[in-house]
């Protein structure tokens, strides 16, 4: 098992390295920032200076050793448009997007699993019906659909919920409802059919034979062996969120986070932020699919046996 978990710390090192390198390049191939700093009417002078104080002023390479070199004063650089240490610029953002992430996480959970637990127990009857079917139309819908369908029924018609920021508790519904939708849709379908694979086992009927409670069955015994299966949407899931999933509802509700952070250093090309809120991005997704895996091989002594 220490084997299987060292060769995942390797991976993630040398996939990190690669998103480092490819980020960089990206970036340089969509035009000089310095334009969109800049105002017009300033001097050529000046223009070098900045240039130069900004490091762009030597060839690719020596911009990207210069690069790897920022990682070392754990500021990253300097950001383009507010003129502050990188780190400080992305530390900002990242405590607004995890409580988003984990708001919806936790309301994915509590929504979907309840709910895949009932569609199969009721399988033969209109409530597991019922529960597929929104589950398949959740499916359908697109989260920024949700999110403006949302914004215009609880806010401009009924004027329930605030929409921006994340000032209070009541900033956090719309937002997570918005981001969990299909998450509750697809785990859901997850959870059912994990579960309607572990009724028919062996071990269930004989836990019915022994006298227990049909509760304690199900979430016990039936919930416990299908939760290994569950380990690895719920991975996929959250990786995903921690990717891309939050970018579109933090710019619909002016969330302050690093989706939206990225969505404005991208169009004003300020390079050493979009470089480093990436790279935040991608260690989050690689350090959540690693804990996923050891979890996972933990979970399932097949696994670990195979790894070991």
């Amino acid at each position: 098992m220490l084997a299987y978990t060292l060769r995942t710390l390797a991976k993630m090192v040398i996939t990190l390295f690669a998103i480092v390198t490819l980020v960089f390049f990206a970036t340089r191939l969509s035009g000089n920032p310095i334009d969109f700093v800049l105002g017009e009417g300033i001097t050529k002078e000046d223009r070098a200076l900045l240039i130069a104080y900004y490091g762009l002023d030597g060839s690719v390479w020596t911009q990207y050793l210069r690069y790897l070199a920022a990682f070392v004063d754990g500021q990253f650089g300097l950001s383009f448009l507010e003129r502050r240490p990188v780190a400080d610029v992305v530390a900002e953002r990242l405590w607004p997007t995890a409580q988003l992430i984990l708001s919806a996480t936790a309301f994915t959970l509590l929504v979907s699993i309840p709910l895949g637990i009932l569609a199969a127990l009721k399988r033969k009857s209109w409530v597991g019906s019922a529960v597929m079917t929104v589950a398949f139309l959740g499916l359908a819908v697109p989260n920024f659909v949700l999110a403006t369908l949302l914004v215009l029924v609880f806010a401009y018609l009924l004027n329930w919920l605030p929409i921006v920021g994340n000032g209070t508790p009541a900033h956090f519904i719309l937002p997570t409802i918005a981001l969990s939708g299909l998450l509750i849709a697809a785990l859901t379908r997850f959870t059912r059919n994990a579960m309607l694979d572990v009724l028919s086992q062996d071990y269930m009927r004989t836990a019915r034979a022994k006298g227990l409670k049909e509760r304690r069955v199900i979430l016990k015994h039936g919930l416990g062996n299908a939760s290994i299966t569950l380990l690895s949407v719920i991975g996929l899931q959250v990786a995903g969120l921690a990717a891309a999933g939050s970018v579109v509802i933090e710019s619909i509700f002016a969330w302050p986070g690093i989706g939206q952070l990225l969505v404005r250093s991208a169009i004003l090309r300020d390079y050493p932020v979009l470089q480093f809120g990436v790279l935040t991005v991608a260690i989050a997704v690689i350090v959540i699919n690693a804990v996923i895996d050891i979890a996972y091989a933990y979970a399932d002594p097949r696994i670990r046996l195979a790894k070991g």
